[in-house]
């Protein structure tokens, strides 16, 4: 199989059951993309130590991946359409898993582990994936945190976190054509944060002068929305117009862009959100929003790089999450 020329789905396995549930949902998307499924292991230091103990002697290494063989027995059980391949890893989760996934089309993870995967997303380990993954990451949540995947990852829609002025082309891109792959709605989510009542702030009257507080300002905030909406349909309008086969829905709604996709995420099949904003170094920090779903969404979230400089469409505006 050449990898390059047939860019493969690489699913991130350690023997935990999160990540046989997250193996199951790559499996099915490599199937829905006819894309070859890669299962990769980055082997415990442990069993990396010994085969470099083995190799010192002058001997070959011949210490098996056991949790590979185990995962390999449970997908031939299943069944696949597509060519699987399967790789042990030596390095750190970190820095391995987005070595193997250089040519691929997604890199997809549980959100819990053990061994390599602990505590996933929630510690620096997690972050520090999601933020090198050369393509897009997704990761599978645990059962407790969402309902049942068996409907498959073509059940449902594709949720956009959208900011207008933020989020890089190959986000909305990658969400449009996911959206179409799997002839599903596309909906755009957009967070505003409205500025509070000056009314609100103002301090209450002196006792000694006896002033009375300002009255209240005129409510701005259906002009405001109005506006958002304006941006937004601007940013996506050129997206729209190369996939007209997407049903697309827009929506804009007062409040903070992550929980608002959080809440969401509930109904959805898949949601997709950018690395980080623009004027950050990619290589070392994560969005606050994109931190904030993995930790939370009850569906798969697709977290998607932007490309070398970090540009956005000349068509975004200035409202958005």
């Amino acid at each position: 199989m050449n990898v390059k020329s047939d860019p493969p789905v690489v699913a991130a396995v350690d023997g935990s059951a999160h990540s046989l549930r997250a193996l199951s949902w790559a499996l099915a998307e490599a199937e829905a993309l006819d894309a070859p499924l890669v299962v990769a292991h980055v082997r415990s230091d442990a069993l990396q130590l010994g085969a470099a103990r083995i190799a010192s002697l002058g001997t070959e290494p011949e210490l098996r991946d056991t949790v590979l063989d185990a995962v390999r027995t449970v997908v031939e059980e299943r069944g696949h359409a597509v060519p699987v391949r399967y790789e042990s890893l030596d390095g750190t989760v970190s820095e391995a898993l987005p070595e193997a996934a250089r040519d691929a089309r997604l890199l997809v993870t549980g959100s819990r582990g053990h061994g390599g995967f602990a505590g996933l997303l929630l510690g620096s380990t997690g972050r520090t994936l999601a933020a090198r993954s050369p393509c897009p990451l997704v990761v599978v949540p645990h059962d407790a945190r969402t309902a049942s995947l068996d409907s498959g990852p073509a059940a449902g829609r594709v949720l956009l976190g959208l900011h207008p002025e933020e989020t890089p082309d190959e986000v909305v891109g990658f969400a449009f054509e996911t959206a179409a792959l799997r002839r599903v709605p596309l909906e755009a989510m957009t967070g505003l944060r409205l500025p509070p009542n000056p009314s609100a702030l103002a301090a209450a009257p002196s006792p000694v002068f006896q002033m009375p507080p300002p009255l209240p300002l005129a409510d701005d905030t259906e002009e405001l929305l109005a506006e958002a909406r304006r941006e937004q349909e601007a940013r996506l309008r050129p997206f729209a117009e190369r996939r007209p086969d997407v049903k697309l829905v827009r929506t804009v709604a007062p409040g903070d862009a992550a929980g608002l996709l959080v809440d969401a995420s509930a109904e959805a099949a898949l949601l997709v959100v950018g690395r980080h904003h623009r004027h950050r170094i990619a290589e070392l920090l994560v969005g606050s929003v994109a931190h904030a779903v993995l930790h939370h969404a009850a569906c798969p979230v697709a977290v998607v790089p932007p490309a070398p400089g970090d540009r956005v469409s000349a068509t975004a505006g200035r409202q958005g999450t």
